[in-house]
């Protein structure tokens, strides 16, 4: 049994070097997201189907995917120049002199590779968005008692072969079939 105790979230540009193991160094081009609420990473995969009834009685005979999607959700409690920029989709913070703007534009596309480390003692689990985007966030709230925090959501997006994410793992359990 393994538990997500600590981990990490990484941005960088769509064309960074893509890590292709469970512990080596990400890339330079890419960014911590910072920290993470103890709420953790949540990754949700759903399908719709189209049923196919036979003419015979009305039975479903088949039944076709008529689209998927793959998500990770989690909530930034940093706030920094990477996470206001996640937020705030093709907004840019500018600072000049040690003084910061974030002039917030109307959403555009923002495409960029992503991942999370999710570690457990010595079991350390790679997440590889190759191709994600920020499709959703939350509210933010200003409030005396707790941290501010971003809600994102990322939608990963298929690849030519169809790969939506990538998952590597230096668990030696994951190369077993338990016993009967």
């Amino acid at each position: 049994m393994r538990v997500a105790i600590t981990g990490a979230a990484y941005v960088a540009p769509l064309d960074s070097e893509k890590p292709t193991d469970a512990t080596t160094a990400w890339p330079d081009t890419a960014t911590d997201i910072g920290w993470i609420s103890d709420d953790g990473i949540t990754e949700s995969n759903s399908a719709d189907s189209t049923e196919i009834k036979g003419w015979q009685g009305g039975q479903t005979v088949r039944k076709v995917i008529s689209s998927s999607e793959m998500t990770f959700s989690f909530t930034a409690i940093e706030t920094s120049k990477t996470v206001l920029e996640l937020y705030h989709k093709g907004s840019k913070v500018i600072t000049t002199s040690g003084k910061s703007v974030l002039a917030v534009k109307a959403p555009g596309p923002d495409r960029r590779l992503f991942g999370f480390d999710v570690i457990d003692g010595d079991s350390h689990v790679r997440i590889v968005i190759p191709d994600g985007e920020v499709s959703e966030t939350g509210d933010i709230t200003y409030k005396g008692d707790e941290a501010i925090s971003y809600e994102l959501t990322i939608t990963a997006y298929p690849g030519a072969d169809g790969t939506v994410a990538i998952k590597y793992s230096d668990d030696p359990a994951w190369g077993t079939t338990p016993a009967p």
